[in-house]
């Protein structure tokens, strides 16, 4: 379960940005999720061909027993959604910030 507890504590780092700057990235959901399609896709295709062709595994004790099809562990497979959501978050979070600092120094 490690690796289930490090991806919760990317949720618990970033999702807080979208409420607390109301950054409006939920309320885009379609462009969301678009935006989180077109990033993790050709990276969960290389991770099930890097599987397949042994060039890596998971250790089975730090992942949960559930594989998908491919045998790419769960965690694995929503590694990369979360990490693309905490990019988008933190991006759009920087900007709102940067942006409300330079309007007020101008």
């Amino acid at each position: 379960m490690t690796y289930a507890g490090v991806l919760l504590f990317i949720v618990l780092g970033s999702v807080w940005l979208e409420f607390v700057f109301k950054l409006g990235v939920f309320r885009q959901w379609k462009r969301l999720l678009g935006a989180l399609l077109i990033g993790i896709t050709p990276f969960i295709v290389w991770d099930l061909w890097a599987v397949r062709a042994d060039h890596w595994s998971f250790d089975p004790a730090q992942v949960a027993a559930f594989r998908l099809p491919g045998e790419l562990p769960l965690e694995e497979f929503l590694f990369f959604p979360i990490v693309g959501l905490a990019g988008i978050l933190t991006y759009e979070g920087v900007t709102k910030v940067r942006s409300h600092f330079q309007s007020r120094s101008s």
